[in-house]
């Protein structure tokens, strides 16, 4: 059993304010989190961990081109010298490093398994080894030349980079995701050389503006390929603001087999998705039976990615089958943008690509002029030391003499030479041998050169031209390592439109397309005769019925039906019965009123214009893809108010209107007095002192009005005579010309 413990006196005790104190660790917390874990430095793009990892390395001498050590080796440095953490968590970053289907250029060459693009985990540390990259070596370049600012270690033992100098545009090119306490980042890799294009053309132009760079950076490079279908006015906003999404797809072909078979090979798949778990869900809706158009999946991936997807018959379109897989799994999938980064190690802010390429770039002359001034310390130290060499050098033996005799040879060289401290201690550290071989043209020639560069550092200095040159020479360097016709440097995402098929009722996909007669009986029974009939004459009816209507489809297409409550229905031409018997009523497919009758009926063909009148002579223009209905219960498009009903709906195929009313008065006008609504009563298109519309036709005046007259005879009034009936919209019109149907119809 434990001792009790007894409290301290209250005259030793703090009082606390516990809401105050929680306040006050919860806030230390959150900026612990957001500074030293979860987002990068806009300068190198690295969080510290990954930091850490590449100063570890560099301190093994982990260069590329030299022999991978163990993995375990290196982290058991992080971990013991720079990073406190579990040794996992800094493995699993190391590992990141180096899966190339997640590092759109690797900072770390791995050797071993370091897992796959199933998903699949890495091997552990003590199997694998790694070496640095190229990439890696860019990001450290001039470390050791005072570039950068370095810190105590966490218990103070050793000292560790604050940011590296970063050769490399790595925050753009590698992208971050990290989640901190009440902000996250999320940003997409890039291509490097185009990077460099718009960081050089940033030098020329400092003002130039987010989208202005997006004439040289039109969007992200992920590593796995892939397809961007983003809108471009999307994607400037993106880029302006750093916040918003890339909208990707997986690559695939359509491979021809034999017999016309045929099947979609998926070659690439979008960024941050696990080929194993993409599959899995595709096989789960193949189960669950929500992919009609798919048959069947297989993955024959090896080396590069190949899903193979077989569709459930020839006839299915594959754009149609990709769309359902697109709706469907992360073969297409949304990549986050939220550009937030640590603006000079210490502000979390949202960058646009601008803003991000400028921290970069600002970067890039702090080192450039830090590692300048570093090199200018050594060039003035070593010109010191020449110009004592240069004095001593004329009486060596003198000098050698003081050395071997002297008890005190530093004070004495510096009393009978009259060196400063450094020169004497520079003598006194050379070897005898080394003295005796001094020559004097060398010692010139070296002074000379160090002079040179001396006076070209001061110059580099004095002058942000200059500078800014220096830093563009630099950048044009990378691009050559990593530009377009390189291996790791070539575009692997690219860029198009969203397919038009996303609008299409994938559900009918599989319907073969065939010739169809769709026949319409006065009550309002329909059927569909294979093939396009041309004589209906030996078509039964039920009992007193006949034909109201008939017209030419396919099977693929959809049914329009007027009714008089100014209802529009739509019915798909494949589920139409079959032309044996009498037909379907309409009436049992769709949700009509029974105080309601079928008017009209005309396949449906998209961006038609249609002339639509009611009894009373009012009607508007519409287009037919505004009055599709989706449910049974139709789309309501006409207003009508009993005892006024729906009539026409004439194809808009001509410039003018014709219309006749019950009074047999026939007007024409020009189709471009009619309004254009999507829904409505609209406008009075003939003035009647008695009773209402009969028919209109729509036609093209250049071509003159036709008709048909009882005997199926063709009339046609030329333009010229037609005058004493064009007027405009709302008029009476006068009787028509000789030989029009009595029937006051336009087709007899």
């Amino acid at each position: 059993m434990g001792k009790p413990v007894e409290p301290p006196p209250e005259e030793e005790s703090e009082r606390v304010d516990l809401k105050t104190a929680l306040e006050e660790r919860y806030l230390a917390y959150a900026l612990s989190t957001i500074m030293h874990r979860a987002l990068p430095d806009a300068r190198d793009g690295l969080k510290p961990v990954h930091r850490r990892i590449l100063h570890a390395m560099r301190l093994l001498r982990l260069d590329p081109g030299q022999v991978h050590k163990k993995c375990a080796r290196i982290v058991g440095d992080v971990i013991g010298k720079f990073h406190p953490h579990g040794d996992q968590s800094v493995y699993d970053a190391l590992v990141r490093l180096a899966q190339d289907f997640a590092q759109r250029y690797p900072l770390v060459d791995g050797q071993g398994n370091f897992g796959n693009i199933d998903g699949d985990n890495a091997a552990a540390y003590r199997y694998t080894e790694a070496r640095m990259t190229e990439v890696a070596r860019l990001l450290l370049d001039g470390i050791d030349e005072d570039a950068v600012d370095f810190r105590e270690t966490y218990n103070g033992e050793d000292e560790e980079p604050v940011v590296l100098p970063a050769a490399f545009p790595n925050l753009l090119a590698n992208g971050s995701q990290g989640i901190a306490v009440g902000m996250a980042t999320s940003i997409p890799p890039h291509n490097a050389a185009e990077l460099c294009d718009a960081a050089l053309y940033l030098i020329q132009h400092p003002e130039t503006s987010s989208e202005q760079l997006m004439t040289f950076v039109p969007g992200p490079d992920f590593p796995t390929g892939g397809i961007i279908v983003e809108s471009r006015a999307s994607m400037i906003e993106t880029y302006s603001t750093g916040r918003g999404a890339f909208r990707t797809r997986a690559r695939w072909v359509k491979e021809e087999l034999e017999r016309g078979a045929w099947q979609v090979v998926v070659t690439e798949i979008p960024y941050m998705v696990s080929k194993g778990r993409l599959i899995e869900k595709i096989a789960e809706l193949l189960n669950e039976r929500k992919l009609p158009l798919v048959a069947d999946l297989r993955d024959e991936s090896a080396e590069d990615i190949r899903i193979v997807i077989e569709p459930r018959a020839r006839n299915v379109d594959a754009a149609l089958m990709m769309e359902s897989l697109f709706r469907l799994s992360e073969l297409e999938s949304r990549i986050p943008m939220n550009m937030n980064v640590l603006t000079g190690g210490l502000v979390p802010r949202v960058l646009g690509l601008a803003e991000a390429l400028r921290a970069w770039l600002d970067h890039r002359r702090d080192v450039l002029l830090r590692r300048s001034r570093f090199r200018l310390g050594q060039i003035e130290k070593r010109l010191e030391i020449l110009r004592g060499l240069l004095i001593v050098y004329l009486d060596l033996d003198r000098v050698i003499k003081i050395i071997r005799e002297e008890d005190e040879p530093k004070i004495e060289l510096m009393r009978v030479f009259e060196l400063s401290e450094i020169q004497a201690n520079a003598i006194l550290d050379t070897r005898l041998r080394a003295l005796r071989k001094l020559e004097e043209m060398q010692l010139k020639t070296e002074l000379d050169e160090l002079t040179a560069e001396k006076g070209q550092i001061e110059g580099l200095l004095a002058s942000e031209a200059t500078q800014w040159k220096t830093i563009s020479w630099d950048i044009r360097e990378v691009k050559k390592l990593f530009g377009p016709e390189t291996a790791i440097g070539k575009r692997r995402t690219s860029f198009a439109d969203m397919p038009e098929t996303t609008e299409i009722d994938l559900t009918q996909a599989m319907v073969e397309r065939e010739p169809v007669t769709v026949v319409i009986s006065k009550k309002g029974w329909i059927r569909a005769l294979k093939g396009h009939v041309q004589d209906l004459s030996g078509l039964s009816f039920k009992g007193d019925d006949g034909l109201r209507t008939a017209f030419f489809t396919e099977t693929t297409a959809k049914i329009l039906v007027m009714a008089t409550n100014g209802k529009i229905f739509t019915l798909e031409a494949s589920k139409l019965p079959g032309g044996r018997g009498f037909g379907d009523p309409i009436r049992l497919m769709i949700e009509l009123e029974e105080s309601a009758e079928i008017v009209a009926a005309f396949p449906y063909r998209p961006g038609l214009k249609l002339l639509m009148a009611t009894t009373e002579g009012r009607g508007f223009v519409v287009s037919s893809d505004d009055i599709v209905a989706n449910t049974r219960k139709g789309k309501q498009v006409l207003n009508v108010d009993a005892p006024v009903e729906a009539m026409l709906a004439v194809p808009v195929e001509g410039d003018h209107v014709a219309i006749i009313g019950q009074n047999r008065k026939l007007l024409c006008f020009p189709i471009s007095e009619v309004a254009e609504m999507s829904r409505g009563k609209g406008v009075k298109l003939q003035r009647y002192k008695d009773g209402g519309l009969s028919d209109a036709k729509v036609f093209a005046l250049a071509d003159g009005l036709t008709w048909l007259d009882t005997s199926a005879r063709t009339w046609t009034v030329a333009q010229a005579e037609l005058l004493e009936w064009l007027g405009h919209r709302a008029e009476a019109g006068r009787l028509p010309p000789k030989g029009f149907p009595k029937s006051n119809k336009f087709g007899g």
